[in-house]
């Protein structure tokens, strides 16, 4: 039997986002301008709460620039987690500092607090959670740990557009916060990333370090890079960031269906008080997960994705920072998780049949 394939992720990019990118190329001004400066401000009022945002050209950029503008650098340690996308251990160690790696809880799959407390040196600057897959990591706690410790929080909040603990939008308790603006993420710019900042000097720093160190033409303060966003990125994101409540919304109704009729597998646990905006579906399975990706997709058209397999401080670019790690949930989480569709282009039938795939490959295996 054949089927149309279901994947794993899926951008929408209707003609309003076309007509924005037509809009600006009629304009002549393509490049950072009116464009960027309206989206800073929209996604400010709509996801942060009014902080201060800085457009950049990727979510890695938005860590690293977030980084240093935050003073982070040679000598430092930011813990960070080692479940998790490369890029947030590699913007630390690109600002010149050491990762240091702390495990996580295994329903939330975010930093454990303490495993944080655990891996405070005299040398830690701050801490780094990931709001992975669209759920916020344990803020409160965290909160209180770099209270009690004087570090400061730096948020990776790529996956977590509209997610948060307890009334409070993830991208308001660091620093600095980033989101990233990827092709797959739940809005994007194409490609790009958001920077939400805490106070007027962390704005004004990232503004510079992003534009080659100035704010005005050749007058260049400090050494800096060129992490600029396009108008035509922007224009392509602010037709998104009208669209996103009503996809998150759509995520959740998917995700709460997903919920209520898997079998079989360890569905994905919302912290108390979160707001979990699905950026993916994450169970866990026993046994041989890759049979279950195998399966899903040849018997069933059902795409599915493992992230990530490898944790961060086993990969052959971050090794250097944590020889002999052990973080046992960790690898349990590595070994074990598979995000299943929850994107808002499923139709009912779509879901039915991710469902009966899932529940019918898992009992095969079991």
């Amino acid at each position: 039997m054949s089927f149309d394939f279901i994947p794993p992720a899926k951008p929408i990019i209707g003609e309003e986002e076309r007509a924005a990118v037509d809009r600006v190329l009629r304009s002549g001004m393509i490049a950072q301008g009116p464009e960027v400066a309206a989206f800073e401000q929209e996604f400010a009022t709509q996801l942060v709460d009014g902080r201060e945002c800085v457009a950049v050209s990727s979510g890695t950029a938005g860590l690293h620039l977030g980084l240093l503008a935050a003073g982070v650098g040679p000598g430092d340690e930011v813990i960070v987690p080692s479940f998790t996308f490369a890029a947030t251990a590699n913007s630390v160690a690109l600002a010149g500092a050491t990762p240091v790696f702390a495990d996580i809880e295994l329903d939330y799959f975010c930093l454990d607090p303490a495993a944080v407390e655990a891996a405070i040196t005299p040398r830690t600057r701050g801490i780094m959670p990931v709001h992975l897959y669209g759920q916020p990591a344990d803020m409160d706690a965290l909160v209180a740990i770099a209270q009690k410790h004087g570090l400061e929080l730096y948020e990776d909040a790529a996956q977590a557009h509209g997610s948060s603990l307890n009334g409070q939008l993830c991208g308001g308790w660091g620093t600095f916060a980033m989101f990233s603006l990827y092709a797959t993420k739940n809005m994007t710019s194409g490609e790009g990333g958001m920077v939400s900042c805490a106070n007027s000097e962390i704005t004004r720093r990232v503004k510079l370090l992003r534009n080659q160190g100035m704010e005005r033409q050749y007058a260049n303060e400090l050494i800096g890079f060129n992490e600029r966003m396009t108008d035509i990125q922007a224009a392509i994101g602010r037709v998104q960031l009208a669209k996103l409540p009503g996809w998150t919304a759509a995520r959740q109704a998917n995700a709460a269906f997903l919920d209520a009729n898997l079998e079989g597998v360890v569905v994905p646990k919302v912290r108390p008080g979160a707001t979990h905006v699905y950026h993916q579906y994450t169970i866990r399975v026993a046994g041989d997960r890759d049979r279950v990706v195998r399966a899903l997709k040849e018997e069933h058209g059902v795409g599915s994705g493992a992230f990530y397999p490898t944790p961060n401080h086993q990969l052959a670019s971050l090794t250097q920072f944590a020889p002999g790690l052990d973080l046992p949930e960790t690898a349990k989480a590595a070994a074990q998780v598979l995000s299943l569709p929850v994107h808002p282009s499923l139709d009912q039938a779509d879901l039915d049949r991710i469902v009966t795939a899932v529940n019918t490959v898992v009992k095969a295996g079991a």
